[in-house]
């Protein structure tokens, strides 16, 4: 708004100074028999004035005008504010080659200036045609605000320069995280696929040949079992692997609460004594929030399996008024011999991916020895 309001303040003082400058030519230019001045020009003047100050107002999206108004009001009134504005609009807006046809042009307008002030004569003839005072005038009204003009279009180039020079540097560098970023991705994805998928794999097959070639019926269970969970972890690990390697987000279906049952049955199938219950008005929660809960559950029955054995587990989901709550605890249980190994960020993640909702994880050692995870989430998704 400021910006806007910056032209139109300078032609109202364009037009006031015009104005007191000029009235005191008047009487030299339009004399009566007893010295005042000829009352009819007045209102000349003043359009004359006001046109300058709206040329002056202009001048930002019209330099002609301006240029116009400026000559014609130093020729005739002798006026001062037009022609600077002029002057340093030309500095800031005229190509360079044009500046010295500028140049020459305040020349010709100042010598027909002095023409007119030695044929009125008088204070119009000492102030405005003698050599000295034209010399200051043109140096005041042409060649400082020219000077000046030149001075800010030369840094506003330099700034726009400057300005350019950090977008593309900055358009490079991105482009270069981005280059890095798809090749670490290329690369993790490749050893995932080299390593995981085909260590996981061979379980499946070995899980396969187990179910077929024993005799005894809860073996072939839990060799079906085990092949049964490998496909999955190998259908996740291959959307992981497309996420990876193209970036985006991935395309497989990820599971949601109505996944939950199948896997508490899973965990079931482990041996792990597993209750759930429903707490509340059960409804519909968004996507986020039922993968998240999900991931919850399936990080808690984790590492139950891995540091509690065949604790007994609890999974509780609690359909608050204003949220939705989902606690895993399971009771103490001594570790079990042969320890998966793990890399430790199972619960940093969970923690980031509550705080991305905007939720709320807790996860603490329980007085009786066991353990507990506990995440509030919103009920809308992402705070």
């Amino acid at each position: 708004m400021v910006d806007r309001a910056v032209p139109w303040m300078l032609g109202v003082v364009v037009c006031l100074a015009s104005t007191a400058s000029g009235e005191s030519y008047l009487g030299m230019l339009f004399p009566l028999a007893d010295g005042g001045k000829a009352a009819w020009i007045h209102p000349l003047v003043l359009v004359f004035c006001a046109a300058s100050g709206v040329a002056a107002g202009l001048a930002r999206r019209r330099r002609w005008p301006v240029f116009a108004f400026a000559a014609a009001g130093w020729v005739w009134l002798a006026l001062w504010p037009v022609p600077i504005v002029a002057s340093y609009y030309a500095g800031t807006t005229l190509r360079r080659a044009y500046v010295p046809v500028f140049g020459l042009a305040a020349l010709a307008v100042a010598g027909v200036s002095v023409g007119v002030s030695a044929a009125i004569g008088g204070v119009r003839y000492i102030t405005t045609g003698t050599f000295p005072n034209i010399a200051v005038l043109f140096a005041v009204l042409v060649a400082l605000p020219l000077a000046t003009g030149l001075w800010v279009n030369a840094r506003r180039q330099a700034l726009a320069a400057l300005r350019d020079r950090a977008e593309r540097l900055e358009r490079e560098h991105r482009a270069r995280t981005e280059q890095a970023r798809a090749q670490e991705r290329t690369r993790i994805a490749r050893e995932m696929h080299d390593v995981v998928a085909h260590r996981v794999s061979l379980m499946v097959l070995h899980a396969g040949a187990l179910e077929v070639g024993t005799h005894d019926e809860g073996t072939a269970e839990a060799a079906a079992l085990i092949r049964g969970i490998g496909r999955e972890a190998l259908g996740d690990l291959r959307g992981v692997l497309g996420v990876l390697r193209s970036g985006g987000d991935a395309t497989t279906p990820q599971p949601t609460l109505a996944d939950l049952d199948r896997l508490l049955d899973q965990t079931r199938g482990l041996g792990i004594r597993v209750t759930r219950r429903d707490e509340g008005e059960t409804r519909p929660l968004p996507e986020l929030v039922e993968r998240t809960a999900y991931r919850i559950v399936q990080e808690g029955l984790t590492n139950v399996h891995k540091h509690a054995g065949d604790a007994s587990t609890d999974v509780v989901l609690r359909y608050l008024p204003a949220g939705f709550e989902v606690a895993v605890r399971n009771g103490p249980a001594p570790p079990p011999a042969d320890p998966l190994p793990g890399a430790g960020l199972g619960l940093s993640g969970l923690r980031e991916r509550v705080g991305l909702l905007g939720g709320e994880f807790e996860a603490r050692r329980e007085p009786d020895g066991g353990f507990g995870m506990v995440a509030r989430l919103p009920a809308g998704g992402p705070g």
